[in-house]
């Protein structure tokens, strides 16, 4: 069997409204490794889009799985309870940040955390309207469309967004919007837009993910956290791509000096598994009524048990120590290549939460065609990259923290040499 003879096939059988970054298609996966249809092993700096901190198929989170496996796949938690989901709403409670007590539910999707994040918020406050950033991404459902500040591909063709929601620039300095410009627009959507009193949220991702992984500056979140203070707003910390070891720390908000009265997380969760929680305030969460909440599949055991499984994984094997020492190394190789390669114009990120943003050389005008090339030419040499950005001129590193430093180190050689021979052949 061929890539291109399935491509064909997808072609035939499947929306191309599904996007896709490759036409590899995966046969076997270990850890950081992935071998296509063909027998062409890749290392694998994607991760599934950020799902695979624990990388594929840990040793204990398949053990876990297949225990449950041996018990029952599926009651709906709804119908017919299960311990495993109890405990692991108790273990979330007591490691997120914020010092007051906490409740937790689960869904199955980032997108779904982010939807029951909003009705919650909504139904605690009686108030309607939620504030997101441009650059932003929430997820493909209307109320993670209208929260993502991205039009394209994410809102084109699909009509008129939801209502009461609204936008304020997300601070980048290096394209000219600092914290005080974010603040001012704030201030104005306040005066001209929106009474503070009628907006329930304001969400934001501690470090924007497909908006090019630009971390909140700490001034924006404490300055946040005092204006939902003073006007009786939420707010909301978007962790499905930033938590679990990513940052450096289980979640990113423990970058920063205050805490979120609600965090949705997904991804990383269960370690490849179908899982996302939202935590919060055990007053908030406890707003809605009985029915209000839950899904059908929302905390399957399967993926309950993985998930009990990959905290447990961080733990021991100190993921968070991990993503600091690779992040690190990643991010000094590609330091040493600034002299060399006129088209990098930043590179930033906590932990292994890493991009490089490639620029016309002297200027800091996006570089999407220099992007897209280097993320060919390693794809070309058997490395798996992800891009993202407004511009889509920027290159994130998701590989999982568990990667065997051969392996990372041969990936390191790959990802320099793509970078090298694009900027020669620019020239």
């Amino acid at each position: 069997m061929k890539n291109s003879e399935i491509s064909a096939r997808k072609n035939e059988a499947i929306s191309r409204g599904v996007g896709m970054t490759t036409q590899v298609y995966a046969a076997k996966a270990e850890n950081a490794e992935v071998w296509d249809v063909e027998g062409r092993r890749y290392i694998d700096f994607a991760g599934g889009i950020a799902v695979l901190n624990t990388g594929h198929r840990h040793p204990k989170v398949i053990d876990a799985v297949k225990k449950q496996l041996d018990c029952f796949t599926h009651t709906c938690h709804q119908v017919m309870p299960y311990e495993n989901y109890v405990a692991l709403a108790e273990r979330l409670n007591n490691l997120l940040p914020g010092d007051f007590p906490k409740k937790t539910i689960f869904a199955t999707t980032g997108a779904e955390a982010v939807e029951n994040a909003i009705k919650i918020a909504r139904c605690a406050t009686g108030r309607s309207a939620v504030i997101a950033f441009t650059g932003g991404f929430h997820g493909r459902t209307f109320m993670g469309m209208a929260l993502t500040g991205k039009v394209v591909p994410y809102k084109v063709g699909f009509g008129p967004m939801m209502g009461d929601v609204f936008h304020v620039p997300f601070p980048i300095e290096m394209h000219g919007i600092d914290v005080e410009t974010s603040l001012d627009v704030l201030d104005k959507l306040f005066k001209a837009d929106v009474d503070p009193k009628r907006v329930a949220a304001i969400i934001i991702e501690p470090i924007q993910g497909e908006g090019g992984f630009y971390e909140v500056p700490r001034a924006l979140m404490k300055a946040l956290r005092q204006i939902c203070d003073e006007h009786g707003i939420l707010l909301i910390a978007d962790e499905v791509q930033t938590g679990f070891a990513r940052t450096g720390k289980l979640f990113a908000m423990q970058h920063h000096d205050v805490a979120a009265d609600l965090v949705t997380m997904a991804k990383s969760l269960a370690g490849g598994f179908p899982l996302s929680a939202v935590t919060g305030r055990a007053d908030l969460m406890d707003a809605p009524g009985p029915g209000g909440l839950g899904g059908t599949y929302a905390g399957n055991p399967l993926a309950i048990a993985a998930a009990h499984a990959v905290l447990d994984v961080i733990e021991e094997e100190k993921l968070c120590d991990r993503a600091n020492q690779l992040g690190a190394r990643l991010k000094q190789r590609l330091q040493a290549l600034r002299s060399d390669v006129g088209q990098i114009s930043d590179i930033r990120g906590p932990g292994f939460m890493v991009a490089v943003e490639f620029a016309v050389p002297g200027s800091t005008k996006p570089n999407a065609d220099f992007t897209n090339a280097v993320r060919l030419r390693a794809l070309e040499k058997g490395v798996i990259l992800l891009t993202c950005g407004v511009y889509s001129n920027v290159v994130r590193f998701l590989a999982p923290i568990t990667i065997q430093d051969e392996v990372f180190n041969e990936a390191l050689d790959v990802i320099e040499s793509s970078i090298r021979e694009c900027a020669q052949e620019a020239k």
